[in-house]
């Protein structure tokens, strides 16, 4: 059963979400929140899963409370961003923040239910105008932010870069299993050690940085 907290202020949005997720199978709204500090407070009693979060809210925005939720280690949720504001600069600070995810509320049902459980697996939940932001972002970086970003990567190893471009690429663990013929365990286990080794908190943002890294492949 996935657990999923609803961070926003605004009451009927929370209501539309949870009345959308309660007809999913294995997923359980187990709390929800209207400011960052309430959603900081109802993970550590809840203890969900993922969260859809909110930008605009009072007390403590959502990008605040989305850094300080991804710094609770192992047992960090998952964070899909969830706005009316689909801005490019806006993904780009969720994804540093460490969110898992960026979708505007407009998104299809389905796509959020779907986006739940990607996140649920570790995988990005990114809309479609997210992940183009992503990308031109990285293509018109400056050769510094490149370079900066391939001194980084440097301390991987060869395995772990690999996982990492793979990554990058947008492929789920079992595929990056079948492309480097690894088993699911040790692709987790090289894609733990490369996020360790970078102080990075989720595979969007090293996604992020390989991209900065190769900026025109």
């Amino acid at each position: 059963m996935i657990r999923v907290l609803l961070a926003d202020d605004d009451p009927l949005v929370r209501t539309g979400l949870k009345l959308m997720l309660r007809g999913a199978d294995g997923i359980e709204v187990v709390a929800e929140a209207a400011d960052g500090v309430q959603a900081a407070a109802a993970v550590g009693e809840h203890e969900p899963d993922v969260i859809l979060m909110d930008i605009r809210m009072p007390v403590m925005d959502g990008l605040e409370a989305t850094r300080a939720l991804t710094r609770r280690g192992t047992k960090a949720p998952q964070v899909i961003v969830l706005t009316t504001f689909d801005e490019h600069r806006l993904v780009l600070e969720a994804m540093r923040a460490g969110a898992a995810g960026f979708l505007a509320k407009h998104t299809a049902p389905e796509d959020i239910v779907a986006a739940v459980r990607r996140a649920a697996r570790g995988e990005p939940a990114l809309s479609p105008s997210a992940a183009r932001a992503l990308i031109e972002h990285a293509a018109a970086g400056p050769d510094d932010r490149a370079e900066h970003a391939r001194q980084r990567l440097a301390l991987l190893t060869v395995r772990e870069r690999e996982v990492a471009q793979a990554v990058a690429e947008g492929l789920s663990n079992t595929d990056i299993g079948t492309r480097l013929h690894l088993s699911l365990g040790t692709v987790k286990a090289h894609l733990s050690s490369a996020l360790a080794k970078l102080d990075l908190d989720n595979r969007v943002q090293l996604a992020l940085l390989t991209h900065h890294a190769h900026p025109r492949s």
